[in-house]
């Protein structure tokens, strides 16, 4: 672990963190390193959005730090690592929420680690998850939201996904907010993920 750029990007020096992780990538840094940083960092800023020491444009600022990282790693890691495509995956932030920090993380964590992603964006009507499922046909289904009023969002695409006879196809699992597995039973999901490490796991379980 880089304890420096996992400290940068907690204390949300932007520029700090992503001077830091270009020099070590061109110093010959491991990219995977560079992304255990990166985790380790989120879950740093996490606990303090919890406790009321950030706020929710910190957790924005994050974000955009994580992708602005990312579209560094990603070469790099494709240039080092050869990785199957393992199965598909499709994710989104249901329909009435526009945040996209997790779901971001995870559809990035999904690519490298052999995933096929297919991200619908933000604000998706169940319908868009149904059209998107029959016609790429994925192992895996990720529905995001950070707001508990979209809890009835996720239950609604997941009704929608079996009233069209896909439910049976698909693994899918819920993450953002307050996810639990009293939400996950409510919405009718097979698993939620607390994070995006937790996320992939459970669709690598899945695929195997």
């Amino acid at each position: 672990m880089t304890q420096v750029l996992v400290d940068v990007i907690a204390d949300m020096r932007e520029n700090d963190a992503i001077a830091l992780a270009q020099r070590l990538l061109d110093g010959g840094a491991e990219p995977l390193t560079i992304l255990d940083d990166c985790r380790t960092a989120m879950a740093i800023v996490g606990q303090r959005f919890q406790v009321g020491e950030y706020f929710l444009p910190e957790l924005i600022l994050a974000g955009e730090m994580m992708k602005d990282i990312a579209a560094l790693v990603k070469p790099r890691l494709q240039q080092t690592h050869s990785v199957q495509k393992r199965a598909t995956v499709v994710l989104g932030t249901v329909k009435g929420d526009i945040h996209d920090i997790g779901k971001d993380i995870v559809a990035f964590m999904s690519d490298v680690n052999g995933f096929e992603v297919h991200d619908l964006g933000v604000d998706v009507p169940a319908q868009t998850f149904v059209d998107k499922i029959a016609t790429v046909k994925p192992d895996v289904v990720a529905l995001s939201g950070f707001l508990t009023v979209v809890f009835a969002s996720m239950k609604e695409t997941v009704e929608a996904i079996g009233a069209v006879g896909l439910r049976d196809q698909v693994k899918i699992m819920i993450g953002g907010g307050t996810v639990d597995d009293t939400v996950r039973a409510y919405v009718g999901a097979d698993a939620f993920g607390k994070d995006a490490m937790a996320a992939v796991a459970l669709a690598k379980a899945w695929a195997a």
